[in-house]
């Protein structure tokens, strides 16, 4: 590797930082993907769940539900389409923009939130919430806000 003077190198405390992030994230995601598979689900089926289980009338714009969910407008399509042939969403047209798509939660979509979301949560708890002491979630948050905000503004203000 050939290094620039002008490149503000990680230190070893920074090195050490940025790996740990990166080896809890995958780890974690990992790990909560391992268990919703008994439920026939992926991370990504879940996450689109809770944003269309949280929205008025549970139903959300396809472009608002992309943007959201940090997917393309074509991979969120094909995600769709798997997650309307389980038959737990369904496409609705924009009476207002006929270009305009809808995704909205089907009610077995509904009924596979609430039967998943206990499991999801209890698998969060073991995995990451229950590890820390209450102070130092605070402080995590702390911490992690900032990141998100900055990360978020970088996206164009998600």
């Amino acid at each position: 590797m050939t290094t620039d003077s002008d490149t503000p190198w990680l230190t070893d405390q920074e090195q050490r930082a940025w790996r740990t992030h990166l080896d809890v994230s995958r780890l974690l995601m990992h790990q909560l993907e391992r268990d919703l598979q008994p439920f026939g689900l992926t991370n990504n089926d879940y996450e689109i769940l809770v944003n269309l289980s949280e929205a008025e009338d549970h139903r959300l714009r396809m472009s608002d539900l992309a943007t959201s969910t940090l997917q393309s407008k074509s991979r969120l399509s094909h995600q769709i389409t798997r997650m309307e042939n389980a038959g737990l969403v369904r496409r609705e047209s924009c009476e207002s923009d006929r270009r305009g798509l809808y995704a909205v939660l089907t009610e077995e979509g509904w009924d596979t939130m609430r039967r998943v979301a206990p499991h999801h949560v209890a698998s969060v708890r073991k995995h990451f919430i229950d590890l820390f002491p209450a102070e130092d979630l605070q402080a995590f948050r702390a911490s992690l806000t900032p990141v998100a905000e900055h990360l978020r503004k970088e996206r164009g203000g998600l």
